[in-house]
């Protein structure tokens, strides 16, 4: 077995491994094994409807059954599992997940703690006291923090998924979006992040109970990186799950650090958060 560690990045929602690829370039750089993560439904594996190509169906696309409706929290937590295992035969693993991501990972967590070296959260959920992101989005606080919205096609219940039409020209929608996602970026760096996403988001993962287990979870090394310019993830939010967790295991709290980025903007500053992780290892 190496003594080496090997990163394992999960991503959050509508996105995929390719997510991964600028903080992966330069951890090699430094040196570092890297691996990131499909969950399923996503990568090679995600649904793209011909009515999402151009020209656009809008009318087809808001109403295409989707085909992440039946995958579940618990597919993603097992999928990761999977890989954690055969990754764990070569070495430490230390497990990195984004946004919705944070969810997967907790629940990983929750059942493999003994093979996880160290967890982070990048301005990624990890529920404590509420059992879900969808609870905890009704919250107050993260209602004032949202000043504008990305409105999905369709009906969320009925698709059974969140469908988003990232590929629209809408200037309004773009602008928004960019305010919510990657501020500090410029238009041609958001458009691109835009076209590496998937139109889908499942609704039982945004709704599953995903609370971290003090038992198991609880006894991980764990670091949280805040994206202090986050408004998707409000940084009184990241600091909210923070608290809550260094709560629930006083004797285990998180080694926090900050780069001043937006919620994807991370991955433009992947030299600075790199450089984070391997610290870590």
């Amino acid at each position: 077995m190496s003594e080496h560690s090997t990163f394992v990045f999960v991503h959050g929602s509508g996105s995929n491994s390719f997510l991964w690829t600028p903080l992966m370039r330069e951890l090699a750089l430094l040196g570092h094994r890297t691996l990131a993560v499909d969950l399923p439904g996503h990568g090679f594996g995600a649904q793209y409807p011909a009515s999402y190509q151009a020209p656009q169906d809008l009318n087809a696309l808001a109403t295409e059954p989707s085909t992440l409706a039946s995958v579940t929290l618990a597919d993603n937590v097992n999928h990761v599992v999977d890989i954690v295992r055969r990754v764990a035969e070569h070495g430490p693993v230390i497990l990195v997940g984004a946004s919705l991501g944070g969810l997967t990972i907790s629940g990983v967590g929750n059942m493999v703690p003994e093979l996880i070296g160290r967890i982070v959260y990048i301005s990624a959920w990890c529920c404590v006291e509420l059992p879900s992101l969808a609870a905890y989005v009704q919250t107050p606080e993260f209602s004032e923090q949202m000043t504008v919205a990305v409105p999905p096609v369709g009906d969320p219940v009925a698709l059974g998924a969140v469908r988003v039409n990232w590929r629209t020209a809408d200037a309004g929608f773009l602008a928004d979006a960019k305010h919510l996602f990657m501020a500090d970026a410029t238009d041609d760096e958001f458009r691109v992040f835009l076209n590496t996403l998937q139109p889908d988001s499942s609704m039982a993962v945004l709704t599953a109970d995903a609370r971290v287990d003090a038992a198991t979870w609880g006894t991980i090394p764990r670091s949280y990186i805040r994206l202090t310019k986050d408004r998707t993830t409000p940084v009184v939010f990241q600091d909210r799950m923070i608290a809550e967790a260094d709560a629930l295991t006083p004797d285990n709290p998180f080694d926090v650090h900050s780069v001043e980025s937006s919620h994807a903007g991370f991955v433009l500053r992947s030299a600075e958060v790199a450089k984070i992780l391997a610290g870590l290892a």
